[in-house]
């Protein structure tokens, strides 16, 4: 497996990187953050022009990538500038529609990849705990098509998107895999209440309620009979790509400690030069490094089995988990009281990297994932 980036990736990874270094600066970011809808219609409108959405699906869907390797060079570029743009909730939406042989489905992504469409998934409820196949929205079969009832929680961009993807069950306990389907609706449908939320990371979310939401047979885009599998392959996606999301934002914040190091002087030389904060230092930047080989084996075990996948995700959303509180408590204890001041950016970096670990299961339930994988494997 060749695991370094082709010529269009490193393309695609300088150009990014450039435009979001002078077009994003951290002031930009919580001009942003504080707006009505928590993310800037403009910069979503130039990064589709730029590719960067497209890059996130195949060529049969109208993109030009949808790897691995195309998630991960993406979102690493977005966590290093902490961008707030909806990319992950486009990521999650798009990875429903595109596992669908539908030529409607189609034309969505593509109006998704051009900046022009926002989906998103809800499929995340208040009880579910991680747990992919915890579903008890109801759906009931009518002559004429559906009636769903139940909420939904933490929806990304639930407020925010025109049209939603939610998950309901048609049959089957609560904790199923089986039974479970999936509808596409307009936000504004009739029995929809959705309460948009900014979230402590700078995101925004959404809690959803349905309440006897009528659906037309059409509205049904997957059955109870793969939409488990349409779900993992999508959340699966979704995690590697906040993981490599997360690294982009710890090399920052980890970038910030040593410049940081270097400059604030006690007893007449720099801090950095005390060697028990060059040992700190050296290990951030080592757990780093396992970090990223992890999410390596990850983006190239994505179009693998999906046993073999989901053993590689897990690796790697453990390790983000891990990795991610070291460095963003280490960040901020050798920062020292500007670590936690709202006008300095590092502690900003250091509250998504912290997010990132609840966000697709924590450290702790994908090692106890990675465990039962193991074992069956």
């Amino acid at each position: 497996m060749d695991f370094n980036h082709t010529e269009e990736r490193r393309m695609l990874a300088e150009s990014l990187g450039r435009y979001l270094t002078d077009n994003y600066a951290f002031e930009t970011r919580m001009e942003i953050v504080q707006s009505d809808i928590g993310y800037s219609s403009q910069k979503w409108q130039e990064l589709a022009e730029m590719g960067v959405i497209g890059a996130l699906f195949s060529e049969d869907n109208g993109g030009f990538g949808g790897a691995g390797f195309d998630i991960t060079v993406v979102f690493e570029e977005l966590g290093r500038a902490g961008v707030v743009e909806p990319f992950l909730a486009t990521l999650l939406a798009g990875a429903v529609l595109s596992q669908l042989d539908n030529q409607e489905h189609t034309q969505l992504i593509e109006s998704m990849i051009a900046g022009d469409e926002l989906i998103a998934l809800a499929h995340g409820e208040a009880n579910a705990h991680y747990d992919l196949e915890h579903v008890a929205t109801t759906a009931n079969q009518t002559d004429d098509g559906y009636v769903l009832n139940g909420a939904k929680a933490v929806v990304l961009n639930g407020g925010e998107a025109n049209k939603l993807i939610v998950s309901a069950r048609l049959s089957g306990e609560p904790f199923s895999q089986d039974g479970i389907a999936l509808f596409l609706m307009d936000a504004e449908h009739v029995g929809l209440t959705i309460r948009p939320y900014p979230t402590m990371d700078g995101s925004r979310a959404a809690e959803i309620s349905l309440s006897n939401v009528k659906l037309p047979a059409t509205a049904l885009l997957s059955s109870r009979e793969n939409s488990f599998a349409v779900l993992q392959t999508a959340y699966a996606r979704a995690t590697l790509a906040v993981s490599a999301e997360a690294l982009g934002a710890m090399e920052i914040a980890t970038q910030m400690t040593g410049e940081y190091l270097s400059t604030r002087t006690q007893f007449g030389q720099p801090i950095g030069m005390f060697q028990a904060l060059q040992h700190r230092m050296s290990e951030m930047m080592i757990e780093l490094q396992q970090m990223r080989s992890s999410i390596i084996n990850a983006a190239g075990s994505l179009d693998s089995t999906p046993a073999t996948r989901d053993k590689a995700i897990s690796a790697a959303k453990n390790l983000t988990g891990r990795v991610g509180k070291l460095i963003a408590e280490e960040s901020i204890q050798m920062h020292g009281g500007i670590g936690m001041t709202w006008e300095y950016a590092m502690p900003h970096f250091a509250k998504r990297i912290i997010m990132i670990d609840h966000l697709f299961g924590d450290s702790d339930h994908h090692l106890g994932r990675f465990a039962s994988l193991s074992q069956v494997s």
